[in-house]
């Protein structure tokens, strides 16, 4: 296949998104730099729930979703959309039993409450494992769409995932929480509006438009089969996806410090529920969005023009983007990619510098100073930044992206089985921390085995959660004198006062 060039016009686009990105990074520097809570909370700055609402958006979206989600749906359907429907089925728990203890304990990292609940040990792992998976995940989500733009653009990978990553380090080290938060905001925009002209310039390119985008989701089974409802523990199917989905988003929102810090930019419960609300309606309007992307593609290419044999469907977006969009709009859709990788970069790396000074610094170390947590917030944003950009170099030198799949999948294992330790923490008295302990890493360890032998990744998350729960409160009983004082700390104790005292 020729690749295409990239064009003057779409460099100034790129580069002119680049340097806003980084100019409202560096505008919140002076605010953020006062002190480590103001730059992981960004507290006293009154962010809007809404621009809240759009970072959680912007930092659960990746470029891997943004490209993966029109390929999925022009390969096959939408049945993966329904999995976008699980955070509106669980944001009313979120809002009625995890908000309330996050607000009321005021934690920096969703870990503190496990040390709160159950023991330090559960706190420290379950933070040094989201600080090592999401070093991966930033190499992964730079990687994979430099990659992609690679096979289609005269473009130098190295050059363009070294410059993307180290401005998103600039932004991030100076900006803090809220810095982030509003360019979470500007990439959130760019995406939506992204989508919404490869649609448009995609049915303006058919033949017959909407009706024949509309006869083949329908003559084509484009949007959903009969057997898309079949119940299968070993295929993709609406029940598994829906069902694993649910519990892979519990995770996400309540044991995952990327999502969970925005919570902590507000200790108003209804102020931080509007938030959620706002992220949910956005996933909501993703599913017509990204989806549909696939689909007017896929009716582009049988009715209005035509893929290189042996084309690589990856790159389908891009692809599509840089061949029949013009210059200028298509180099702002190639921003909405880099922004989506961006988001998710610049989430990971403050908060993986949230758990390292909140779950480390200032839970072990003798010099617990404000002044000693800002220098290892600065310094963590550079080595975990940078050490991602070095792992994504590699990659691209190598040519595969099978290492890191690996690696991002055996963190992943323990993931869920955490969150179904908050959920247990939450729920039960009896539950202490030897059985929640014991619990995670049996259940981690059956999650491992059954993935290994061909059951479905979304079945697995279910047993992952459920398992933990249940085995935790299970092997809670081994040692029934194993527990402190957890009056404020499970759901049926919410309203007294906490004893940390421990």
């Amino acid at each position: 296949m020729v690749k295409q060039g990239f064009g003057v016009l779409n460099w100034l686009v790129l580069i002119a998104y680049l340097i806003i990105m980084l100019v409202i990074g560096l505008s919140f520097s002076k605010k953020s730099s006062k002190n480590s809570e103001e730059f992981f909370k960004a507290s006293t700055s009154n962010v809007p729930a809404w621009a809240v609402g759009f970072s959680i958006f912007a930092t659960t979206l990746s470029a891997i979703t943004y490209m993966s989600t029109p390929e999925k749906s022009f390969l096959t359907n939408w049945a993966y959309a329904f999995g976008n429907l699980a955070i509106f089925l669980i944001t009313p728990v979120l809002i009625k039993y995890y908000i309330p203890f996050f607000s009321k304990l005021r934690v920096t990292t969703a870990y503190e409450y496990l040390e709160f609940r159950f023991n330090p040990f559960l706190r420290v792992f379950s933070s040094i494992l989201f600080v090592l998976f999401h070093i991966g995940r930033i190499a992964i989500v730079i990687y994979l769409p430099t990659v992609a733009l690679q096979s289609i653009i005269n473009i130098n990978p190295y050059l363009i995932a070294s410059l993307i990553t180290i401005l998103c380090i600039i932004y991030t080290y100076h900006g803090g929480m809220e810095g982030v938060i509003w360019s979470d905001v500007i990439q959130g925009i760019l995406l939506l509006v992204g989508a919404v002209l490869i649609i448009f310039f995609a049915v303006h390119g058919t033949h017959g438009g909407l009706q024949t985008v509309a006869q083949d989701a329908v003559n084509k089974g484009k949007i959903l089969t009969k057997a898309d409802f079949v119940w299968s523990v070993t295929k993709s199917t609406v029940p598994i996806i829906l069902l694993g989905q649910i519990f892979n988003t519990l995770y996400q929102y309540t044991a995952s410090q990327d999502v969970v810090q925005r919570y902590t930019t507000s200790t108003d419960n209804k102020h931080i529920a509007k938030s959620i609300w706002t992220n949910a309606l956005l996933s909501l309007i993703t599913i017509p969005l990204f989806y549909g992307m696939g689909t007017v593609i896929y009716s582009f290419y049988q009715h209005g023009g035509s893929l290189p044999s042996g084309f690589n469907t990856s790159a389908l977006v891009p692809y599509f983007v840089l061949t029949e969009i013009p210059a200028g709009v298509a180099g702002l859709i190639i921003a909405a990619i880099f922004a989506a990788s961006q988001a998710t970069i610049a989430s990971s790396l403050n908060s993986t510098a949230a758990c390292l000074v909140t779950d480390i610094q200032k839970r072990f170390m003798k010099d617990k100073s404000d002044r000693m947590s800002m220098r290892i917030t600065r310094l963590s944003i550079l080595i975990c930044g940078i050490f991602g950009l070095l792992v994504t170099l590699v990659l691209i030198k190598l040519h595969s992206s099978d290492m890191i799949d690996t690696y991002l999948s055996l963190f992943g294992l323990f993931g869920v089985p955490i969150a179904g330790i908050f959920a247990l923490g939450i729920v039960s008295q009896r539950a202490n921390g030897f059985g929640a302990t014991l619990g995670m890493i049996v259940t981690t360890a059956i999650c491992y085995f059954i993935q290994t032998h061909g059951i479905n990744a979304l079945f697995v998350s279910v047993v992952g959660f459920l398992g933990a729960m249940i085995l935790g409160y299970i092997f809670s009983f081994l040692k029934p004198g194993h527990q402190h004082d957890i009056t404020g700390l499970t759901f049926k104790t919410i309203d007294q006062k906490v004893n940390l005292k421990n």
